[in-house]
């Protein structure tokens, strides 16, 4: 409705998909052993997954190297990767290749369940930029604020259109993250989303659940911890940042054509 064509990057049996149709999406988002059989694909796992025949389900790194492939510049997704909390070696790849793939995320900053200063001092020193559309402050996911800075603020599409452009012209490959907060109507209180993740972290500690098993545990945990309301919030943030994206891209395609 915004103007953009949709394409969303997955594996199915051994071959990457750029774009897939209602079927394809399906089959990945419902199959019953899909926890099993669909790999979390980053970096690492693209070749591992295209040489066996399987299916993945692209990670935000995993998704910007399939995207810079296709010629895709800008893309949207919830939140990205990051530091994890009170285990600060493990460090999402995605942090790593937005500091060397020219793609654009557009984001609501990094998954909260994170370590929010960590990760954004690591975002720095991989050299990439973090702009707040509309924003000042780094979103935090379920929350509109983190207190954390943001780099610079651009308020319309043209302005986002015009630092992708400058990104590309200086030959920098390297990619730029453009956070977004949550609506406000779906937002959640910062204490309450901070205190469902405090527990959630502790459980995990306890269950000695780290790695990639990690960030999707701790996300349905905190559903649980919240009712609901965490998935409301995510649902309303991720649907906000496509429509961003689509305004975005239709700029930069129409900046392309002056």
């Amino acid at each position: 409705s915004g103007g953009a064509i949709p394409a969303t990057i997955a594996i199915i049996q051994g071959q990457l998909h750029v774009g897939l149709n209602r079927d394809q999406l399906e089959y990945l988002a419902t199959r019953p052993d899909a926890n099993a059989y669909v790999r979390k694909c980053s970096r690492r796992d693209l070749p591992l997954v295209l040489a066996r025949g399987e299916d993945g389900a692209t990670t935000v790194a995993g998704t910007m190297i399939v995207a810079h492939l296709a010629g895709i510049e800008l893309f949207a997704t919830g939140g990205i990767g990051g530091v994890h909390r009170g285990h600060p070696f493990d460090v999402s790849a995605d942090l790593s290749e937005l500091g060397r793939t020219p793609v654009t995320v557009v984001s609501s900053g990094a998954k909260s369940i994170l370590d929010l200063p960590a990760t954004r001092e690591v975002l720095e020193t991989n050299g990439v930029a973090v702009i707040g559309y509309q924003t000042d402050e780094l979103p935090a996911f379920f929350s509109r604020s983190s207190g954390l800075a943001v780099d610079a603020r651009l308020d319309t599409p043209a302005e986002a259109a015009a630092l992708i452009i400058a990104r590309r012209e200086l030959g920098l490959q390297s990619g730029t993250l453009i956070t977004a907060p949550a609506p406000a109507e779906a937002a959640m209180d910062e204490d309450e989303a901070e205190a469902a993740i405090a527990q959630a972290t502790r459980e995990a500690d306890e269950h000695g659940i780290h790695g990639p098993a990690a960030t999707p545990w701790l996300l349905r945990r905190v559903v649980e911890l919240t009712s609901g309301r965490s998935l409301q919030a995510n649902t309303a943030l991720l649907q906000n940042n496509g429509r961003i994206a689509a305004t975005i891209a239709v700029a930069l395609a129409a900046a392309k054509n002056l």
